[in-house]
């Protein structure tokens, strides 16, 4: 509804919303990660013998694994936001985030989710203390990213006691020192079904370490099922309805991924700050340069966004799950969050690769080398446009959603297309007079912007109908308008609530937002201009088209230079990623 309605500022969760509860979690991770993990890089990424395994022991110890697991299987069950604060914070753990989040997301969220009574006193007390650590098996060689596409097969015993499971699994997370597997299947080779694995089953074997190009602390194996003999009673779920948990927790593990790819950024931006302060050219710090300057900023206001868009949608599931504690519930409650946890990922990925890319450049020649960290952020930042689905996946999904749900009378998304036809044509962007309430003028751009994204879904979606999923040009425009529309609000509404609430540093707020939307609105008219120009192929409608465009992009610069000025300066001050 984010793309068809006007949201109230105060209605939206941001960081400053946290409880000191919050606080203390996020600095209890901080301090873990820079104490325990981060003094151990080098060893972590050369795998030391056991040290993953104790690190996450002792994170078990701390509480860190269980914040999603209910107490009555020794859980801690902080909520989601709780969760996502520890996710972004566990982030500067570099190799150990990944097994951490494999862990107590996608790994051990299953069975919270969906696992019986007795398979949930069997597994979470383990997982929630680091006893017992969890995988999560999916990818295939033939089925990466379709993963209805799976080819392991399982089929019953004849004394109906064990499903004989065969295939195998691809670059599994964990895998090297897991006990428990989230295995995906095809029971009789046909039903998507989804079981626990025991590491001891008989039958049941791991793969060689894979050579990675990053994050190569964590451990990355295949799986092998050879008459695998699987008990009857760890079915999770119900046969052929493995599609359920697999599509609802991968969206909780887009999230996630949001969230530590947000605190990675943010950690990329301090370590560039710093050294911008320290490194000398010409008898300055580079930091005194215009272009570095001009680097640092737009790594903040990126930043800014993820981490606002990020929260915004975490307060909002943490909000529909309320006393929900069925795992059907659940996951329908989180489904329809689908299109926001694919913002999520997608933004929030993006946004780490700029800045990691960003803080190498800033570093130099320095950057490129082991003994700097920007070259092993630069490294272990490629991942996440991979894993939890492919970026390219997650853009499918958000158009994808969007239309489904439209054609099905769930969201008004085709009513809202056509109601926009009569009022296009008097349509006009407000003209600043410097009487305007703060934000005024960007809420009127991110309106038109809406308009926009409207008008090409309604026209992609009546050109095309059911064939729009094999225009996937298309879709990807859609994705990408939707991406920045939802980014661009969840800044600006984060900002207005602050400015609203009268907050000292309301100001910054403000700045951060304005930068971030002034860089990403002109970026809507590219995109639509693009698509119009493909759907009409010329002519008239073209041209009626491309003029109502127009209007709807129109705006009027801001002094984008000196914003990104003054937000430098206080990164600079701060020697960190600051609000």
């Amino acid at each position: 509804m984010f793309l068809l309605e006007n949201i109230d500022a105060n209605t939206i969760f941001t960081p400053e919303d946290f409880a000191d509860e919050h606080r203390m979690i996020a600095e209890t991770v901080a301090d873990f990660v820079e104490n325990e993990v981060a003094s151990n890089i080098e060893e972590l990424d050369q795998q030391k013998e056991g040290l993953m395994r104790s690190l996450m022991e002792k994170a078990g110890e701390l509480g860190i694994l269980s914040a999603d697991i209910p107490e009555e299987y020794e859980g801690d069950e902080m909520g989601k936001i709780a969760s996502a604060i520890i996710a972004e914070n566990v982030s500067g753990g570099g190799s150990f985030s990944v097994s951490h989040g494999a862990h107590t997301g996608i790994g051990s969220l299953p069975i919270i989710l969906f696992g019986t009574e007795e398979q949930k006193k069997k597994y979470l007390p383990g997982l929630a203390t680091g006893k017992l650590i969890a995988a999560y098996a999916l990818t295939e060689p033939m089925a990466g990213s379709d993963a209805l596409g799976c080819r392991t097969k399982a089929v019953l015993s004849e004394d109906g006691k064990h499903y004989i499971v065969n295939g195998e699994k691809i670059y599994i997370t964990n895998a090297g020192f897991a006990d428990v597997f989230i295995t995906y299947v095809k029971v009789d080779g046909e039903k998507f079904s989804c079981f626990i694995v025991d590491k001891d089953t008989p039958g049941f074997s791991i793969g060689a370490e894979e050579k990675k190009l990053g994050i190569k602390g964590s451990s990355t194996c295949s799986l092998i099922y050879e008459d695998a003999l699987v008990p009857v009673e760890n079915l999770l779920g119900e046969i052929g309805k493995g599609h359920i948990i697999a599509f609802n927790i991968l969206n909780i593990g887009r999230y996630k991924l949001g969230a530590g790819a947000t605190g990675a950024s943010k950690l990329t931006l301090s370590v560039a700050a710093k050294y911008a302060m320290e490194r000398q050219q010409f008898n300055l710090p580079i930091a005194k340069f215009g272009m570095i300057k001009n680097k640092l900023a737009r790594m903040a206001a990126k930043a800014y966004a993820s981490e606002s868009l990020l929260y915004r949608m975490v307060g909002e599931i943490e909000e529909a799950l309320e006393e929900k504690t069925d795992g059907k519930e659940i996951g329908a409650a989180i489904e329809d969050y689908a299109i926001e946890c694919s913002i999520a990922k997608v933004h929030a990925s993006e946004t780490l690769d700029y800045c990691a890319d960003e803080c190498v450049q800033i570093h130099g020649g320095y950057g490129y080398t082991q003994d700097f960290p920007a070259e092993r952020f630069y490294r272990d930042s490629r991942i996440n446009r991979i894993f939890e689905g492919t970026n390219e996946v997650n853009r499918l999904i958000i158009p994808g959603t969007l239309l489904r749900r439209g054609m099905k009378g769930q969201l008004p998304l085709m009513q809202a297309a056509q109601a926009l036809t009569d009022e296009l044509t008097s349509l006009r962007a407000k003209t600043p007079t410097g009487d305007e309430a703060p934000l005024e003028i960007e809420f009127d751009m991110l309106d038109r912007a809406k308009k926009l994204f409207l008008m090409v879904g309604g026209t992609a979606a009546q050109k095309y109908m059911q064939k729009i999923v094999k225009e996937q040009e298309i879709i990807e425009i859609m994705a990408e308008m939707a991406i920045e529309i939802y980014a661009m609000e969840s800044a600006l509404l984060r900002a207005k609530k602050a400015v609203d609430n009268g907050a000292e540093n309301a100001g910054s707020h403000t700045e951060l937002a304005l930068a971030y939307t002034y860089d990403a609105f002109p970026k809507l008219d590219a995109w639509a201009k693009q698509a119009l120009a493909y759907m009409y192929e010329g002519g008239d409608m073209l041209r009626t088209n491309l003029s109502v465009a127009k209007r709807l992009c129109k705006y009027t610069p801001v002094n984008l230079i000196g914003l990104r000025q003054k937000i430098a300066a206080k990164v600079l001050d701060a020697g960190k990623y600051v609000v």
